[in-house]
């Protein structure tokens, strides 16, 4: 069985413990590979080579780094088929999601940082009479970077490729769940010439070696996405640190769908919100709200589409939903359908585990599931869930609708349908969320700051509010 390494210093190394973790396959539910159980003497050993790599590379100028860069990315996209099918081995999605979404975003992370640090520039301030105040942008030093398991390496690339074109050194750890395309990147970064010590990929466990990086006094910024309660607890250990934090945290996202949409573009859409990557997206829109004028238009035709999905192993072409991520997420997932039943929810759809034929006769898989019925202040409507499951209410005012969508804790994502442009701009307006899309979901400019307010999260991602995050501002006046 394949023992995954880190790498540290630009080389592959066993951990220093010794000792591995299982590494599940989720659509078959079988142990298919080994991964470090790394601890804090392996990130003290990174930290190590990050400080001696960080001269080399915050010096180099922008266009040697860059260079870099669009060559890791052109190593990925040589590799495109081999990253696919490790990403969808290891994560349990359809093999068809990791070959359009997750393996060409992440090619275009590497490239889009690449080449924005080039066009990267300060402000000056002229004072009349006085002088003139410039502004540096340096490189913080060594940054963390901690990264989910449902978009393994599009989400890791994410953080990393603005973090290293800013001319920082990176310790970078991938979920403990989905490691794999994590550990080829090193050797691609490898190929494309990045100095040893520049990027740093640690294996292990989070509340051990991803604590180790969060608490190292030498790691000074810390950029993560996961859940509100380790992005709680990240708050409070770093904070008194004084370290810069960027926290990408949970959703409970809802979709507003007024009468006068497009009906048959946002049922094809909201299929797509709601059970992309078995509802393993942050932005996956959970609580559909629509006007009861066509409510139930809108549930006969989403049931029927519903049940129309395809459950089966990722590589079944047919396939539209994989394999969830792990044994305890579906029972986490399966337990919030349970509970939706207890506060007075009706299953229209799904709400079960799926069986497969061997050898998928142990993974994970689930129905798409419909639920409606519910509060909107329920628990269901109110805890992030993360997998196959939405709820549909119907809704009366525009008001009805703003209040139940902006209810929950979190303010990641907001997805309106409608063609009126005065009520589109009106709810964008009060939606209580970072980003909002209208009569669309998940389009991605790359310039654009991507996160969310309220518990959704602490500052922004994306173009060049990352470069910004990823920097410290110096001002520098020269009196006339």
């Amino acid at each position: 069985m394949e023992k995954l390494q880190n790498f540290i210093d630009g080389v592959y190394r066993a951990p220093i413990g010794g000792t591995y973790i299982d590494n599940f396959e989720p659509a078959t539910g079988q142990v298919y590979s080994l991964i470090p159980d790394s601890d804090e003497r392996d990130v003290e050993l990174a930290v190590e080579a990050a400080e001696k790599a960080f001269p080399i590379w915050s010096k180099m100028t922008t266009e040697e780094r860059s260079k870099i860069l669009v060559r890791l990315s052109e190593g990925i996209e040589r590799r495109m088929d081999e990253f696919v099918q490790a990403e969808s081995r290891d994560n349990g999605k359809p093999v068809s999601l990791a070959a359009h979404v997750d393996i060409p975003r992440s090619v275009s992370n590497f490239h889009f940082f690449a080449t924005a640090i080039t066009h990267f520039s300060s402000e000056s301030h002229y004072m009349e009479g006085e002088g003139i105040n410039y502004t540096l942008r340096k490189p913080i030093g060594i940054v963390g970077c901690i990264s989910p398991w449902n978009l393994p390496l599009y989400l890791f690339s994410w953080k990393i490729a603005p973090a290293l074109a800013a001319g920082n050194c990176v310790i970078a750890k991938p979920s403990e769940v989905t490691p794999y395309t994590a550990y080829l990147l090193g050797k691609v970064a490898e190929e494309a010439g990045m100095p040893a010590g520049v990027l740093n990929i640690l294996h292990g466990l989070g509340h051990k070696v991803g604590d180790a990086i969060v608490k190292h006094k030498r790691i000074k910024a810390i950029s993560f996405t996961g859940g509100t309660k380790t992005g709680e607890y990240l708050a409070r250990t770093a904070a008194p640190m004084f370290k810069k934090l960027s926290l990408e945290l949970g959703g409970k996202n809802p979709v507003i769908i007024f009468a006068d949409c497009d009906f048959a573009d946002m049922l094809s859409t909201t299929i797509r919100s709601s059970f992309s990557n078995q509802g393993q997206i942050c932005l996956c829109g959970s609580r559909i709200f629509i006007e009861r004028a066509i409510y139930d238009k809108f549930k006969k035709a989403f049931v029927e589409k519903v049940d129309r999905m395809v459950v089966s192993n990722p590589t079944d072409p047919n396939s539209r939903m994989g394999a969830l991520v792990s044994l305890p997420h579906l029972e986490k997932v399966l337990s919030y359908v349970e509970l939706a039943k207890e506060e007075g929810g009706t299953v229209l759809t799904g709400g079960v585990k799926v069986q497969l034929e061997a050898p998928y006769n142990e993974g994970y898989y689930m129905r798409p599931t419909v639920i409606e019925g519910l509060a909107f202040d329920c628990r269901t409507n109110q805890e992030e869930i993360f997998g196959p499951v939405v709820t549909i209410t119907p809704f009366d005012s525009e008001e009805e609708a703003l209040m139940m969508a902006n209810s929950t804790e979190y303010g990641l994502q907001t997805t309106l349908w409608t063609s009126d442009l005065k009520r589109a701009h009106r709810v964008a307006d009060q939606a209580q969320s970072g980003i909002v899309w209208i009569n669309s979901w998940m389009v991605r400019d790359l310039r654009t700051p991507f996160g969310g307010m309220k518990s959704s999260g602490v500052g922004r991602e994306g173009g060049l509010e990352a470069l910004r995050f990823f920097t410290e501002p110096k001002n520098v006046f020269i009196k006339y």
